[in-house]
């Protein structure tokens, strides 16, 4: 019996990108994603949007089953990074503990983890209100709002800090890409 073992696996990463709704977090991953690509890395975006939907459906808003939800795309992330994607999640995680669990599951395979803040000032994020939760949330058709009338927990120590609204989405992917580079994970 032959046992081929692939040789030309590169580390993958995990790279967390965390941030109030309409920060910016899905179109820099998807830019940033582009930008591995080219180089020749293998990337997956796990977006927040499509969990819910495929991986997470029949989860609420409760700070538990958001901390669920976290755990879930943390979980699938980690296995993605640790057979050499880069696997980027562009999600709000807005509870500090709960993206606490998923750098830890990180560590304890030893798996690269990025935490990106888009610390995108709430004020900018209801102009851009992308999908329309301001609106809604104003208009008192919507209760839950991360940022607005719940809780979003800032990352008190991020391996990177973007402020959207002062660059553009390309100077927001190339600083990720920097620091991926420097680690030597791009």
């Amino acid at each position: 019996m032959t046992i081929l073992q692939e040789t030309n696996v590169r580390t993958g990463a995990t790279v967390w990108l965390t941030g109030l709704p309409s920060a910016g977090k899905t179109t820099i991953a998807h830019e940033l994603a582009g930008l591995l690509r080219a180089a020749g890395r293998r990337v997956e975006v796990l977006d927040g949007d499509e969990i819910r939907e495929f991986l997470s459906a029949g989860l609420g808003f409760s700070r538990e089953d958001r901390h669920t939800n976290v755990q879930r795309i943390g979980f699938v992330a980690d296995l993605l990074a640790r057979n050499g994607v880069i696997a980027l999640v562009p999600v709000i995680a807005p509870y500090a503990d709960s993206r606490e669990a998923v750098r830890k599951r990180h560590a304890a395979h030893g798996t690269p983890y990025v935490e990106v803040h888009v610390a995108t000032p709430v004020e900018v994020c209801s102009v851009r209100d992308v999908k329309g939760l301001y609106a809604k949330q104003a208009a008192g058709e919507l209760t839950g709002l991360t940022g607005v009338d719940d809780p979003y927990e800032e990352p008190e120590a991020p391996d990177l800090r973007i402020e959207s609204q002062h660059q553009t989405v390309q100077e927001s992917a190339a600083a990720v890409h920097t620091l991926l580079s420097e680690r030597g994970l791009a």
